[in-house]
């Protein structure tokens, strides 16, 4: 039995990891599940898969679910706090992690599982994105695992040799082909992207995702990172990492071979299947994902996206190529004015404003170190809130004029 971690377990990706486990309960044993402040989902967990630790972030919520496991005659012992989270990964018991919490709220237990030579299940991309030489840097000196769960990524995985470490040139590798579907607003005319509300942003056509990662797949920010993530899992520059638009999302991703071969990840767009895969890898298990049905898929399109579109992807591109604490600055920017349109207090388009405003007033040094990469989400947050304000104090003026 291998012992699980799943670290933002009530979120879409923990809920369709715990789904994979449940249908091979003879292989895994869920040791952690983690909740920020969900306690009604994390307590039906517990009840259903009995871990020995549940972690809840929130204080007042962790006091709710104690007593509730107290009540359900759980022997599930209730952590509160973040700190837990880098506790639970570390435990000799767990085997692997599944590293699901959103944002750069999951740098933390991530680099944790890393330090504690864990099989890590990334799906948190953010913790390459902010940290990148200094997370890959964790894995390779404690002999963890780095197996990723975003589609795309764990498409290129599929796609390439074993030894892809050693860079691109030396395995025959041309370039990585990273696909998208363009997002809901893909043939939306741009004079109308300035009216797009919170709930046409998170109805992606495609997959079933979280609130942000919807408003990132929207503005394509969601590809920006991940072409930063790819360069950071496959030792590659950003000029050997081409984005392609695929509405069908039915191929995951590509890699291109000096003697003209592609190979390509195929299947239905259902998170479970790069779960499963990763969960069990070099061995396949079933995932409860149906048969993609090549008869009846129709066509494939692949188009090159428009900068005019997707402003968002071509600041992730700028960063990537700035280096240093450019992509930890754009990462928190992005996180803060993501939320503030959720809210409402900011414009679609203003988060690609929020973003680009955020890079430019703030100098991007070396990512010698953690604490410099954290200092500076912290001042970028301020930043990009700083300019929310401003936005909305503009807005009143005019309305009021």
């Amino acid at each position: 039995m291998k012992g699980i971690a799943v670290l933002g377990s009530t979120g879409t990706i923990g809920v369709n990891t715990l789904d994979v486990i449940r249908r091979h309960a003879e292989q895994y044993r869920v040791v952690a599940l983690t909740a920020n402040t969900q306690v009604d989902r994390l307590l039906e967990q517990c009840i259903e898969f009995q871990p020995e630790f549940a972690v809840i972030v929130d204080e007042n919520a962790a006091s709710i679910l104690e007593q509730k496991i107290k009540q359900q005659g759980l022997d599930t012992k209730v952590l509160q706090g973040a700190k837990s989270l880098e506790t639970v990964v570390a435990l000799d018991a767990v085997n692997s992690v599944m590293a699901a919490i959103v944002g750069a709220a999951g740098l933390d237990s991530s680099l944790a599982a890393a330090r504690a030579g864990k099989r890590i299940l990334l799906a948190n991309k953010e913790s390459l994105v902010m940290s990148g030489k200094l997370f890959m840097d964790e894995v390779q000196k404690h002999n963890a695992e780095l197996l990723p769960i975003d589609s795309e990524h764990n498409a290129i995985f599929q796609c390439m040799p074993s030894n892809y470490a050693k860079g691109l040139d030396d395995i025959g590798v041309k370039q990585i082909l990273l696909t998208g579907s363009g997002g809901p607003f893909r043939e939306l005319p741009l004079e109308q992207f300035a009216q797009v509300t919170p709930e046409q942003a998170i109805a992606h056509p495609n997959w079933e995702m979280g609130k942000k990662i919807s408003v990132d797949s929207a503005t394509m920010m969601n590809k920006g990172l991940e072409l930063i993530e790819a360069c950071w899992l496959f030792n590659t520059s950003s000029d050997r990492v081409k984005i392609v638009l695929h509405p069908q999302s039915i191929i995951h991703s590509m890699v291109e071979y000096v003697d003209g071969s592609i190979l390509a990840q195929m299947g239905q767009p259902d998170m479970r299947t790069p779960i499963a895969h990763a969960l069990a890898w070099p061995e396949r298990i079933a995932s409860g994902v149906n048969s993609l049905d090549l008869i009846n898929m129709g066509h494939l399109e692949f188009t090159e996206p428009d900068m005019r579109r997707y402003p968002c992807l071509l600041l992730a591109k700028e960063a990537m190529l700035q280096g240093g604490t450019a992509t930890a600055i754009l990462n928190a920017a992005n996180e803060v004015a993501v939320q503030a349109f959720l809210d409402r207090e900011l414009n679609f388009t203003d988060i690609a404003k929020t973003v680009e405003y955020t890079l430019e007033q703030i100098t991007v040094e070396p990512a010698l170190s953690i604490e410099i990469v954290t200092k500076t989400d912290e001042r970028a947050r301020q930043v990009a809130q700083e300019f929310i304000h401003a936005q909305q104090l503009n807005t009143i003026r005019l309305k009021n004029s």
